[in-house]
């Protein structure tokens, strides 16, 4: 129905936007990562996904979805298609992890981080990576998710190990380990520092 809305920002939070497209102003509930993204902004064009609720307790019978970017998005209805994981489970692990964080934790079998976010427990998180990881390996992700974001300084550091002689497969598994105790938000250099301790 919709595939995105693009106007003025009359409203923004970490919870959601209201975005006034010619004099209509439209709610959508976002994650901290689209957040983040367009809380500067004045004016951006947010991509939607709408579902319907069927609850008859709720006066709302449609609520909207923002993503900033279309791979969000794409991984946002990925992450729905699993059984047992709604809407706003999905929004919160969006907002709790980045989608390159997402995206590792899958491919790698790394249920203990989707496990992080609140109200994933051990069986959803094992049926997340059962359901999509394959997905995922067959490429039906775009490329800015595997290589965006956090990612970057991963691979850069990854670069300048092989650079100074480390095998490139030890260097990795040494980066992996890195990143899962300490975080993703690590700088190229800590990263390097700290792989060269274990390798």
């Amino acid at each position: 129905m919709y595939n995105y809305i693009e106007g003025k920002l009359v409203e923004k939070n970490p919870a959601f936007v209201v975005i006034d497209c010619q004099g209509v102003g439209y709610i959508l509930n976002i994650s901290l990562n689209t957040y983040s993204q367009v809380k500067d902004l004045d004016r951006c064009r947010i991509y939607v996904h709408l579902a319907i609720k069927n609850e008859a307790t709720t006066p709302v019978g449609f609520v909207m979805f923002g993503f900033a970017e279309e791979h969000e998005r794409q991984l946002f209805r990925h992450l729905i298609s699993v059984s047992g994981i709604g809407n706003n489970t999905a929004m919160l692990m969006l907002s709790s992890l980045s989608p390159g964080q997402l995206v590792d934790a899958i491919l790698t079998n790394n249920a203990g981080l989707l496990q992080s976010v609140k109200g994933i427990g051990a069986k959803s998180a094992q049926r997340i990576v059962i359901d999509l990881k394959d997905k995922f390996e067959k490429g039906k992700l775009p490329q800015e998710i595997v290589s965006g974001g956090h990612n970057t300084n991963k691979e850069e550091a990854l670069s300048g190990l092989t650079v100074l002689g480390f095998h490139k497969a030890a260097a990795e598994k040494a980066l992996k380990k890195i990143m899962d105790q300490q975080g993703y938000d690590l700088p190229i250099e800590i990263l390097i520092k700290e792989a060269l301790k274990i390798l």
